[in-house]
């Protein structure tokens, strides 16, 4: 029997193989059999409420109405935000940005789409 990879998200060694992909079933991550292990620890990906895959300097628009904890003022669906940067965020605010008349904000992925 073939040994499969550790896990490179958690190193676990119970990992299985579906089709051309090694997937992890302690922390859900799945690679590509060809991927190199270095690359994807690396990379952040990050996906709007559609799915696509979102990169440094995207422009996107807000899906839902946001409250700003602080202000009178929130975030209006259709709202849209040019230039948006990629960040590691523990809480799921993954996106950085600036939106006129709020000011500097992170973001959820989920509640934009890439316009």
């Amino acid at each position: 029997m073939e040994q499969l990879p550790n896990c490179p998200k958690c190193n676990s060694e119970y990992t299985y193989e579906d089709g051309s992909l090694f997937i992890c079933p302690e922390c859900a991550h799945e690679w590509s059999k060809d991927a190199s292990q270095t690359e994807d620890e690396d990379t952040l990906v990050v996906k709007d409420a559609n799915g696509t895959i979102l990169q440094d300097g995207d422009d996107v628009t807000v899906i839902k109405d946001l409250k700003v904890k602080g202000s009178s003022s929130g975030i209006k669906v259709g709202t849209k935000v040019k230039g948006i940067r990629l960040v590691e965020g523990n809480d799921g605010h993954n996106i950085d940005c600036k939106i006129p008349g709020v000011g500097a904000i992170k973001l959820k992925q989920e509640f934009v789409k890439k316009s």
